[in-house]
């Protein structure tokens, strides 16, 4: 008896990615048959054959229901696209989007805003839909890694580049977007802070002189009493010294100071004030001593936008110097 052969049910990464890009540009393809229909067709074309906008259009809309080269696969769920195409849909999807905001916006200009709401009820919301769809095109394609980071099998995405390590040939391979950026020993790369400490490796710094806290039935701060009791020391003992020693102890936290208190001190001596905290950036290097003149290379150089990425350059970090 033949066996019936199962239908697969898990879809290839990638493929959601050409089946919006595709539908998008047939929503637009139909809505422009729509408008052309109202209209002559010859006058329609010979209208498109001298507007160079009709002509970009034409392209993109080429370009996004054909999708030449393009093609879901497996070990590239983010980038079914090839790298010209998703930057040409990209520069064409803005130019579209430009020109669409520019357009309705004239006509708001010139209209007024009754007639641009009678104007979005004719066309049942397309004037509001056409930049929202030119918008999302430029979305699908913005640079992205190749994948999403996976710990336990070695993938790191930061910004737009993925790093995969092969801990049984100690191997490295380093992607920007689709583009392979190169393969390198594991061994002979490194992540550098340019700006910004790893949270997982920060080192609380030394607290702060700060005032004690103020009694609410004294309306005098503590370091002005902790002088009067430190004369009364130095009176008694007759010590000179003992005046700056009470001083300084009053001011310092103690250990079993409130945590508030201590938390409280490690910004103000970590960040000079008055300046906001940078964007942490990182660099992974190269440094091959067999390979002359490629000592100390910079692989790629990006900043961590998110608490992924953070996370991300923090286990990248780590993994490089397990290998």
């Amino acid at each position: 008896m033949a066996r019936t052969r199962p239908t697969p049910t898990a879809t290839v990464p990638g493929a959601g990615t050409l089946f919006a890009l595709r539908a998008i540009g047939l929503v637009i393809l139909a809505r422009w048959l729509h408008s052309m229909a109202q209209m002559n067709f010859v006058a329609a074309l010979e209208g498109m054959a001298s507007s160079p906008a009709a002509s970009l259009n034409l392209v993109f809309l080429f370009l996004l229901i054909v999708l030449p080269g393009a093609r879901a696969r497996v070990e590239r769920p983010f980038h079914p696209l090839p790298q010209w195409l998703r930057q040409a849909l990209r520069f064409f999807g803005v130019l579209g989007f430009l020109f669409a905001i520019g357009s309705i916006g004239v006509f708001v200009w010139t209209a007024g805003w009754r007639r641009t709401f009678h104007a979005v009820a004719d066309t049942n919301g397309w004037l509001v839909a056409a930049p929202a769809l030119y918008a999302a095109v430029v979305w699908i394609c913005r640079p992205r890694a190749l994948w999403r980071s996976n710990f336990a099998a070695r993938r790191f995405a930061i910004g737009r580049f993925a790093v995969s390590i092969d801990a049984a040939t100690r191997t490295t391979v380093v992607w920007q977007e689709s583009r392979k950026v190169g393969q390198y020993d594991a061994r002979e790369l490194s992540v550098r802070w340019l700006s910004g400490a790893p949270q997982g490796d920060a080192v609380a710094s030394a607290p702060a002189l700060l005032p004690a806290p103020v009694q609410s039935d004294d309306p005098a701060p503590a370091a002005g009493v902790a002088a009067p009791v430190a004369a009364a020391d130095s009176a008694d003992s007759g010590d000179s010294t003992a005046a700056s020693g009470a001083s300084q102890s009053a001011a310092t936290p103690e250990p079993g100071a409130p945590a508030v208190q201590r938390a409280a001190s490690a910004p103000s001596a970590a960040a000079p004030a008055g300046k906001p905290a940078r964007r942490a950036k990182i660099e992974l290097l190269w440094d091959s001593p067999a390979a002359a003149g490629h000592n100390r290379q910079t692989v790629f150089r990006v900043g961590l936008a998110s608490e992924g990425d953070r996370t991300a350059a923090r286990a990248l970090d780590a993994a490089l110097k397990q290998v």
